[in-house]
């Protein structure tokens, strides 16, 4: 499968990198931490080729180019909801991976009319939703950057992604106790993400439903089959 051409388009405080393919209703998609659009190629050229996909590499990664000091969800999410209004998207579904998730529920609170429904896998609202030993590996790894980048290394876009995955992403439980948007969430039977976390998450937003994926961890159920067919299903 040949990768899809980058396209650019310029906003406020980025030059944002993305992969269009398709026709149809329009979804977004959005990537974990460190990673970038091309974990979605198969979304959009065979999974979910009945959209009109947009596969966005978000704010500090990828093909993405802007000057940040901090990473963060709103501003993150902000981008999103940029791009939709400079691509003339009005209205547009969403699947989010992991951090991609965590901006997808972000969306929902922010601009719920242009996002009517919503797959976030394995999201997490609240640091202390991963699990100890997987924060345990996070802080490890960015006490190593800090020390690289005192060594005059350039690992800054390294050290705010992994800072992101060390703070709350910044919404309340009330705000997604008001979220009305149909929001589906994925997780892993081997997930980073605490189960009971993801049980109040759902608890949380009407309507919400919650799906356990087995067979698999966080780093590949984005890929296993049931996920796949589980989004189609829901997406419609």
């Amino acid at each position: 499968m040949r990768p899809l051409p980058a396209e650019f388009i310029e906003l406020p405080g980025i030059r944002l990198a993305y992969c269009q393919h398709g026709s149809g209703l329009d979804l977004l998609l959005l990537h974990g931490n460190s990673e970038s659009k091309r974990i979605f190629s198969s979304y959009q050229q065979e999974h979910f080729a009945a959209f009109r996909t947009f596969a966005l590499d978000t704010r500090g990664h990828g093909q993405s180019r802007s000057k940040d000091t901090l990473l963060t969800f709103d501003q993150i999410s902000d981008d999103v909801i940029a791009f939709c209004r400079a691509k003339g998207i009005e209205r547009a579904c969403v699947i989010g991976y992991s951090d991609g998730g965590n901006t997808a529920l972000m969306l929902a609170h922010k601009d719920p009319a242009r996002f009517p429904r919503l797959a976030a896998i394995s999201p997490n609202y609240l640091v202390s939703g991963t699990t100890d030993g997987t924060l345990r590996e996070i802080r490890r790894i960015y006490r190593l950057m800090s020390l690289l980048k005192r060594a005059g290394l350039p690992v800054q876009k390294h050290l705010l992604r992994f800072d992101l995955m060390l703070r709350d992403m910044g919404i309340s439980e009330a705000a997604l106790q008001g979220i009305r948007t149909n929001l589906l969430i994925l997780y892993a039977e081997h997930d980073m993400i605490k189960e009971d976390h993801l049980q109040r998450l759902a608890g949380l937003v009407p309507g919400a439903r919650l799906q356990k994926i087995m067979g698999c961890t966080h780093m590949t159920i984005y890929r296993h089959p049931e996920a796949i067919q589980a989004m189609r299903d829901f997406l419609g």
